[in-house]
């Protein structure tokens, strides 16, 4: 990523943060003059205690010089997570882990990992590396969301599924929900691998071909292990619920389990378990 385009980056980022904190949330009066939702540049300069004049120019993604304790004030004024925190540190900084080379060969699934994939039969399991990558999955997955084996192995981009496949427009009861967990995830990569061009290429591929992805995109959160609750609508078996929870492998190739546990106290690892019996 280039100077401006992380400047940029940051510059939607910050925008994007301050339109969702309500006046009220920040003590200061909602009043009826206000033009645009979130908070004034003026109010996040009073919160962080640094001059509106400076933060109107971190703002529009000027090239000045900021300050881990200053950058500490602005993302406390605007209410900001770890994760979020760390985002907002690898634009104003271009940190990261530089310009890391993958190997554009896909990951192998080790047999300890393969022998997870399986022993979690109820519940759908999808393994991604850190471009959202799909390189292992199990048969739950391939049963409640697509046959990932009949997608050839350099489109299995989740990301791009998402946008691209009818299969999970209909499969998700709140698609825009379940859209912005993983870019929330996809966004947290997007910080901690700022110089790997090949965010940036994606993404203008992405706005390019799927209109709604942008917008999307910039109102995203910033989240590495979003935990959610997520209804699916089956074509076969109706009404499934299920607790997403994202974990990271550990090792040198930044892998992670998405893991979609059945709801408790529903009827959905029944459904799950019926539809793959038909299926045998």
């Amino acid at each position: 990523m280039n100077r401006e385009t992380r400047l940029q980056a940051l510059s939607t980022f910050l925008k994007s943060k301050r339109a969702k904190i309500m006046p009220g949330d920040a003590g200061f009066p909602s009043g009826t003059r206000r033009r645009t939702p979130g908070l004034r540049r003026e109010e996040v300069a009073q919160l962080a205690g640094v001059s509106p004049t400076w933060y109107t120019w971190l703002e529009q993604g000027r090239d000045i010089k900021v300050s881990a304790s200053v950058l500490d004030c602005v993302a406390a004024a605007l209410q900001m997570n770890d994760d979020e925190r760390k985002y907002l540190y690898a634009l104003a900084f271009e940190s990261g882990h530089g310009a890391v080379q993958i190997n554009e060969e896909y990951f192998e699934i080790t047999p300890s990992l393969q022998r997870i994939l399986q022993e979690l039969r109820f519940c759908p399991t999808i393994i991604s590396d850190r471009r959202c990558q799909i390189v292992g999955w199990n048969q739950a997955a391939s049963h409640v969301f697509m046959d990932f084996e009949q997608i050839p192995a350099e489109q299995r981009n989740m990301i791009q599924l998402l946008f691209s496949r009818k299969e999970f427009r209909r499969l998700a009861g709140n698609w825009d929900h379940f859209v912005g967990g993983f870019l929330a995830i996809f966004r947290a990569y997007y910080g901690q691998y700022v110089q790997d061009e090949w965010y940036e290429r994606f993404i203008e591929e992405m706005k390019e071909g799927h209109p709604e992805f942008q917008y999307l995109w910039e109102q995203s959160q910033v989240s590495s292990a979003p935990d959610v609750l997520l209804e699916f609508r089956h074509a076969k078996v109706g009404k499934m619920l299920f607790h997403l929870t994202s974990l990271q492998v550990q090792g040198s190739t930044d892998l992670r389990c998405s893991v979609y546990t059945p709801a408790p106290e529903t009827s959905t690892e029944t459904k799950l378990r019926r539809l793959m019996e038909r299926q045998e």
